[in-house]
């Protein structure tokens, strides 16, 4: 045995570049697997910490044109009451503003703002929240709140935030208990709560505020609770209209689900693609199947290295079976070996800006079941991996190989060529796939809105809102600053907005509205096709003016002065826009209005200020005499004040960190394949050593030589290519339908992921043969 280990040490020596490239790969293979198992995990395992989280469903509300998460209080509380099939029912109005307020503290007054979440005072009933201090009876007084840990810590220190109080200009809290942080992968917030109001639109049937949820006895029952609800409940004597009338239904969606839904309306829960997950999990077993493959071929590259000195200990009386084990017992210490560095690489991944890509946590602690499972994975690799060398190189007749006629058969050689060209599909259709997926993402975020994003600063000042007027004109003395105007909302900072639901002209329309300062659309350089801009005296007249969009316009047949009746909302239409891209490039464009509010409207929630510098000012510089501007009227407190392209950047974060996660293992997956080639090149290169000399010897170049080896490998790329290219574009056609609005097919893609592949392949084959090509020939005859 210890000559069989002397010779694999020799080998190590002679090859130390080709050992350290497939121990690298194949660590470097553990690592990604193992992190995207993690990402994996954190999406699969979404609200899945809530006991009974199978029998948890959302209440959606079903119309003709779309699904909405909101549903009215007096439908949802008939429905909890509906069958005993419904063991209890909960509200959450997730839509209240950020409240700031101030804590005190050793007589020291600190002001923060924090989201503020209304949720059912018996939310226990369906959700599970582990509480430090308090109880779940909390929330059943009317003027407490409920705070995770961490706001707790921040707030009061080590101190019992129990009967502390959170002061806000219009409300007092007390905190009543304390939850330990909800996890990240939840819908659940780790925010304050408190409870909805206990008459709170309790009869207003047309009040859609609520996302509702439900905790059932069996998941089997779900199907049948809404045909048992519109058979026992007359929703015509309420409404006025049946339900097949009206058009809606209820639909139930398992919490689970929630996070990969995406046909619902106003839902602003974290979400995720299966589609993308799937995609993940791919790479991630490509990945390890790659380094595999490689690991298998380097092993077997090793053969004519080997095969002397193992076929002598045969006829020297060793054992068969034991040389088997002696050889895959020390592939599996260097899969092992492998395995410890990719742990060591997780780690260091965990401390660098690419750990932003994953937003799940990549510790040990928080993931042994992925680090215990890759440790299986590992023992499993090395095993297949050690094993096929270990018979294949015992299975030549030990005198046959004695006397120097040692060959490698056709079908191995096919078999080597046939898992090559697996990784050449991969490589191509990876390189495919991450090229569109970053064209995707600079199309969304570089694409026209319809609207001047250039030169534009934002932010909330909400807690100012009664010096708004001053603030604008302290911002517009300064030099560097063109205009400041102000809307309700941000735009294009999300799929949704605030919707309305009217009846024009006899007809229910529903729009999205922006409520705006007059001085809104000329700031912004939004142009009008028809009709007129707003004017200062819009905000004095008694109900208020319209701009559409339109869309609005042809779908709806709207015309200029007429009038839109909402509530207090109510006011007329002056003129028509573009369709700008006021939302994301996931959705279409959709009915929509800017609306200046009237005299009669007292509910101005016109915070979020858009700053337009001059052209030419120094914007690091208007940065901070917006900052240093808002520090005066509010000492302490920290505004968000940010660029409008960042606005941008966050709104497509997760498609471009996924880009990202996805073009990075494309990356390690292409290179993992280049060792492959590397490995087989040493295989091909050692074991026609022989011949190499031969064609020297007769007058073959090294140049010629050195082509014949590329030109084998180019035939390879060409048929791989051929598979790669169709399976790609249906795997980029498929996920840019998640897209309204989506980036063109370009054919140079296809064209330069030949090229990549190409040039690297070019690269490692002549990099190889380059030294064997030039070697003296007599040297190499003798040696074979």
């Amino acid at each position: 045995m210890k000559p069989i280990i002397r010779n694999f040490l020799s080998v190590i020596r002679r090859f130390k570049m080709a050992v350290a490239l497939n121990i690298l790969g194949l660590s470097v293979a553990f690592a990604a697997f193992m992190v995207i198992m993690i990402q994996l995990n954190y999406d699969l395992s979404f609200d899945k910490f809530h006991k009974d989280y199978d029998k948890i469903f959302r209440v959606e509300l079903s119309q003709p044109t779309h699904m909405s998460v909101y549903v009215s209080r007096p439908i949802a509380e008939r429905f909890f009451e509906s069958s005993p099939h419904i063991l209890a029912g909960v509200l959450l109005n997730p839509d209240m503003e950020n409240v700031v307020f101030h804590v005190e503290k050793e007589n020291e007054r600190n002001s923060f703002e924090e989201k503020v979440e209304a949720i059912s005072p018996d939310f226990s009933d369906v959700f599970t929240f582990d509480f430090v201090e308090g109880s779940d009876d909390a929330l059943k007084t009317p003027e407490n709140a409920i705070i995770p840990l961490s706001l707790s810590r921040k707030f009061f220190g080590n101190e019992s935030a129990i009967g502390k109080q959170l002061i806000s200009q219009s409300r007092t809290f007390t905190v009543g208990a304390v939850y330990r942080d909800i996890p990240s992968n939840s819908i659940f917030n780790n925010c304050i709560y408190v409870p909805v109001p206990e008459n709170e639109n309790k009869h207003n049937w047309t009040a859609w505020n609520y996302h509702t949820y439900i905790r059932v006895n069996d998941p089997t029952n779900v199907s049948m609770l809404f045909d048992n609800f519109r058979k026992n409940f007359d929703i015509k004597a309420i409404l006025g209209v049946d339900w097949d009338e009206a058009g809606v239904s209820l639909r139930l969606t398992a919490l689970s689900d929630i996070h990969f839904v995406t046909d619902v309306r106003y839902d602003d829960t974290p979400k995720a693609s299966k589609q993308i997950l799937m995609i993940l999990f791919a790479i991630a077993i490509v990945i390890i199947a790659i380094a595999g493959i490689n690991f298998t071929n380097f092993s077997t590259a090793l053969t004519p290295m080997r095969v002397k000195s193992i076929n002598t200990q045969r006829i020297l009386g060793a054992r068969r079976i034991a040389l088997r084990l002696s050889i895959a017992s020390e592939v599996v210490v260097v899969s092992f070996l492998s395995y410890f560095l990719a742990i060591f690489f997780v780690m260091l991944f965990k401390v660098t800006p690419l750990a932003r890509l994953v937003v799940a946590d990549l510790s040990i602690a928080a993931n042994l079941l992925v680090f215990g499972g890759t440790a299986i994975v590992t023992l499993l690799a090395g095993a297949i991996a050690g094993l096929y060398p270990a018979f294949y190189i015992t299975s030549f007749a030990p005198a046959l190989v004695l006397k120097g006629s040692f060959g490698l058969s056709p079908k191995g050689k096919k078999l080597r060529n046939m898992l090559i060209g697996i990784q050449f599909v991969v490589s191509f259709s990876l390189i495919i796939g991450a090229s569109f997926m970053y064209l995707q993402n600079h199309f969304m975020q570089n694409s026209p809105l319809g609207y001047d994003k250039d030169r534009l600063i934002s932010v909330n000042i909400g807690q100012i809102r009664n010096s708004r007027d001053a603030f604008t004109n302290q911002l517009r003395a300064y030099s560097g600053i063109e205009d400041v105007t102000f809307a309700q909302s941000l735009l294009s900072s999300s799929d949704i907005y605030s919707k309305r639901g009217v009846s024009y002209k006899g007809e229910q329309i529903s729009y999205q509205v922006f409520p705006v300062l007059p001085t809104f659309l000329k700031v912004m350089g939004i142009e009008i096709t028809e009709g007129r801009d707003f004017r200062p005296e819009d905000a004095s007249s008694q109900l208020g003016a319209y701009v559409f969009n339109e869309t609005a316009r042809k779908e709806y047949n709207l015309e200029l002065n007429t009038t839109i009746n909402f509530s207090n909302e109510s006011g007329e239409i002056i003129g028509f826009i573009p369709d700008i891209k006021f939302a994301s490039f996931r959705t279409t464009v959709e009915p929509m209005a800017f609306y200046v509010l009237g005299a009669e409207n007292r509910n101005d929630w016109r915070n979020q200020a858009y700053i337009k510098l001059n052209a030419g000012a120094n914007a690091r510089a208007a940065m901070s005499h917006i900052n240093a501007t808002l520090a005066e009227f509010d000492t302490n407190y920290t505004f968000n004040v940010r660029f409008f392209d960042e606005v941008l950047q966050r709104l497509y974060e997760r498609e471009i960190a996924l880009n990202s996660l996805i073009t990075l293992f494309s990356l390690i997956a292409i290179f993992i394949s280049i060792v492959g080639v590397f490995g087989l090149v040493v295989f091909d290169s050692e074991c026609r050593r022989k011949e190499i000399g031969i064609r020297k010897i007769l007058g073959a170049s090294t140049i010629g030589i050195i082509i014949m080896f590329n030109k084998a490998y180019f035939r390879i790329l060409l048929v791989c290519f051929v598979i790669a290219a169709p399976l790609a574009w249906y795997a980029v056609t498929r996920w840019l339908e998640n897209f309204a609005y989506k980036t063109p097919m370009y054919w140079w893609v296809y064209l330069l992921a030949f090229l990549v592949v190409g040039i690297i392949t070019a690269v490692t084959v002549t990099f190889q043969n380059w030294r064997v090509a030039n070697d003296d020939p007599v040297n190499a005859i003798k040696k074979e």
